[in-house]
């Protein structure tokens, strides 16, 4: 800006001067035309003929003429000495600075083989222009010299300039001042961000930057935050993967050791107690591949959506789930749509489904698997469900049956071997594919697990 505000300054005193140079110029070519016009064309009016004498030309000619202010209009002839002799107009320039005062420098004219030019002088500068006259007779030679001081015209230019650089100093101090206001309020919140940075740890991770407007600073703000939201649950999934692992792979750990402690020689007892230590890591093991596949789940290739037909999905499932148990199996409504889906993702939550059904039902109960589409206001989805025939969940259960290592209350018996994770994970592989799993009663008793799926069908 500083820069900016000096070159126009500099280059407007520049064109002031110039066209300072330009009249001063124009000025000094109409006198001198104006003499020499007068000189082939003048009348003395007292004879009524030409001028005789250089002298009387001269005089006459200045007493006719009006010099602008800062212009003087004078006549030299030539005198016995080197200073010749000075005609001029009474004008109200500065002694001082006047030119017919300086016997020197119009010597110095007068004497000189240049129509024009520029007298440096201590007293300021002087531009002049001349014509010279011929003797007519007996009379000397003279010349006619046009004088024009230009201090007072350069002193306009530079006050301007002298303005200007005032002008602009104000306002390079108010452009500073208002963009030191607007450039810190612009970079408050990169200075927030900063600072929101610089105070997070992995124990805090709930801090968050304010947004405001709808400019880039707050789009900044909100994709910071966005990746704070994603930091925060990453963060959240690895520890309570490990105090998950941690909780429920102790009682394995702790069975292990107390069965390998308290082994004896007896080749029984050794064989029984190899046979429970390998059931044991067997269920740590399930336990791990488990939890490995939540901690997977906040991942975005957990799922791979693919154009996949939900009727040979459906019958994929109802004879993969078949073999899970000696249960009333039913492939009950097949939806013949298209639908973009992790075929394998969606396989191992409806197996799951299966697998939970014929835990809570016996031998010869029905479990149906089917698919279904419906529309909304918001648009159409598909619902991939298996239902069972049992007891169906206690309404105490049916929010915390989908959280890991939990437990409904209502389980019979003791078949039920799992760590409580298969529910989270076909919660988990439901929101992959961003819908939502819910629990029905089934019509006669039972329960109903449905898959919940919006905006996958082709044709949307």
């Amino acid at each position: 800006m500083a820069v900016a505000l000096g070159a126009v300054a500099t280059t407007t005193r520049s064109i002031l001067l110039r066209d300072v140079d330009h009249r001063v110029s124009r000025l000094l070519t109409q006198e001198t035309g104006e003499f020499a016009n007068f000189v082939d064309q003048g009348v003395d009016p007292e004879t009524g003929g030409r001028f005789g004498t250089p002298r009387r030309l001269l005089e006459v000619f200045l007493q006719r003429q009006y010099s602008d202010p800062d212009e003087e209009l004078l006549g030299l002839t030539r005198s016995r000495g080197a200073v010749p002799n000075v005609l001029r107009q009474p004008r109200d320039i500065a002694a001082g600075t006047a030119l017919h005062g300086d016997r020197a420098s119009l010597a110095a004219v007068f004497a000189s083989d240049a129509s024009s030019g520029t007298l440096h002088r201590s007293r300021g500068e002087v531009r002049w222009a001349k014509v010279e006259i011929a003797p007519g007779g007996a009379g000397q030679p003279g010349a006619f010299v046009v004088a024009f001081h230009t201090d007072n015209e350069r002193a306009v230019a530079d006050e301007a300039f002298r303005t200007l650089l005032a002008i602009s100093g104000v306002a390079l101090l108010m452009t500073t001042g208002i963009g030191w206001a607007v450039a810190g309020r612009i970079l408050a919140p990169v200075r927030v961000v900063r600072t929101t940075a610089a105070q997070l740890t992995e124990q805090d991770l709930t801090r968050r930057i304010p947004v405001q407007g709808r400019d880039d600073i707050a789009a900044l703000a909100e994709t910071f935050n966005a990746m704070l939201d994603r930091l925060e649950r990453a963060f959240a999934a690895q520890r309570e993967f490990v105090d998950d692992a941690g909780h429920e792979l102790r009682t394995p750990i702790t069975i292990v050791r107390g069965h390998l402690e308290l082994m004896g020689d007896d080749p029984a007892e050794r064989e029984e107690t190899v046979r429970l230590v390998t059931d044991e890591l067997d269920r740590m093991s399930r336990i791990v591949e488990d939890l490995l596949l939540l901690a997977k789940a906040e991942r975005p290739d957990f799922v791979r959506p693919e154009p996949v037909q939900l009727a040979e999905l459906t019958a994929d499932v109802y004879v993969k789930a078949r073999a899970l148990g000696d249960r009333g199996w039913v492939l009950d409504a097949v939806a013949d749509r298209e639908a973009r889906l992790d075929p394998q993702r969606i396989t191992q939550a409806m197996v799951q489904l299966a697998q939970n059904a014929v835990q809570h039902t016996v031998p010869g109960q029905r479990i149906r698997i089917g698919s279904r589409t419906y529309d909304t206001h918001e648009g159409g989805g598909i619902e991939l469900y298996v239902a069972d025939s049992g007891p169906g969940v206690q309404e105490q259960d049916t929010e915390v049956i989908f959280e890991r290592f939990r437990r409904g209350t209502a389980r019979r018996g003791a078949r039920g071997t799992g760590a409580g994770l298969g529910l989270s994970i076909v919660k988990a592989i439901a929101e992959g594919h961003r819908g939502r799993v819910e629990l029905r009663p089934t019509e006669g008793g039972g329960a109903t697990f449905a898959l919940v799926l919006a905006r996958v069908l082709e044709d949307q």
